[in-house]
């Protein structure tokens, strides 16, 4: 069951009107196509995950949920809330501790999203099917070290604003990550607005904000020592 806690670093924003899911990636092979490593997917046009641990367990996890998605809203005409899902998903792995002959899906996940009353929401599960929900949190290789910055730095004014929370995200894997925004994956839902992967490029440009506001916050510093 411990398999998800040896592989990359996955963190979790709850925003005012955005979620956010940040991802450590892995070095793509010189002739892998990036897109197929990808370790964030859309469940539906207001629910996404990322997963840390078993690519191919997560696949059918991740398949499972999008048809129990557009079932729900067939069959009741409303579209899941994200709790309603993260239900699913976690009865489901629950389920395979149990069963003869099948093992447990190795994977944590991280699922966020907003319901249909614009409620920004986060949830975590694990291999065994238990489920919280939180208003920040991190899983994977590196998740205490980030978790710990989360508690110190997630605050009100920290998410006041969509940037405020987006970058709050990138600085908690900056903690983990040594290469900088090159092995950052990010995703944001808006209130209203469907999943956007955000390219590179915008990564690359936060991450060197981030690393500016830190160099004037160390100036800052160093002349009040000097007066």
């Amino acid at each position: 069951l411990n398999i998800c806690c040896i592989l990359f670093t996955h963190v979790g924003i709850r925003g005012k009107d955005i979620v956010v899911l940040g991802v450590e990636k892995k070095s793509v092979a010189k002739l892998q196509e990036e897109r197929t490593v990808r370790k964030i997917c859309a469940l539906d046009e207001h629910v996404c995950m990322a997963f840390a641990g078993l690519t191919a367990d997560a696949r059918i996890v991740i398949n499972r949920a999008r048809v129990e998605c557009q079932s729900h809203r067939l069959t009741v005409e409303d579209p899941v809330t994200v709790e309603y899902i993260t239900r699913y998903i976690a009865t489901l792995k629950q389920r395979y501790t149990q069963s003869n002959g099948r093992r447990p899906f190795g994977i944590s996940a991280l699922i966020v999203g907003f319901d249909y009353d614009g409620t920004p929401r986060l949830y975590q599960t694990d291999p065994s099917g238990t489920y919280h929900a939180w208003k920040a949190n991190a899983i994977g290789r590196s998740a205490k070290t980030v978790r710990e910055f989360l508690e110190k730095n997630y605050t009100e004014e920290a998410i006041a604003g969509d940037n405020e929370a987006i970058k709050l995200a990138i600085k908690a894997l900056l903690e983990v990550v040594q290469s900088g925004g090159k092995n950052i994956e990010l995703a944001v839902i808006r209130r209203n607005q469907p999943l956007k992967i955000l390219e590179s490029k915008e990564i690359e440009t936060l991450v060197a904000e981030i690393e500016k506001e830190k160099e004037e916050e160390a100036e800052k510093k160093k002349q009040k020592k000097s007066t």
